[in-house]
């Protein structure tokens, strides 16, 4: 894929994070690895390459929230 995300950080006017980024980044690896499992376990419907795929990319996006979100707490611009 490649496609440009922007990930906007929901902040409040004092710049607290207003989305627990931790709890959205577990998310989307849960997601990509619940996947792999149905896969692994013989899931017949869902395509192998196309899962893998989009794991990696839920997996890359997790990443950029978490650099982000990184990048807030120790004000980087």
């Amino acid at each position: 894929m490649n496609g440009e995300v922007t990930l906007p950080l929901i902040v409040d006017d004092r710049g607290t994070l207003q989305v627990a980024a931790a709890d959205v980044s577990k998310l989307l690896r849960t997601v990509g690895a619940r996947w792999l499992r149905l896969v692994e376990g013989g899931e017949q419907r869902l395509d192998e390459d196309t899962v893998a795929a989009l794991t990696i990319e839920l997996a890359k996006l997790a990443d950029r929230i978490d650099v982000a979100c990184i990048a807030h707490s120790s004000g980087a611009p």
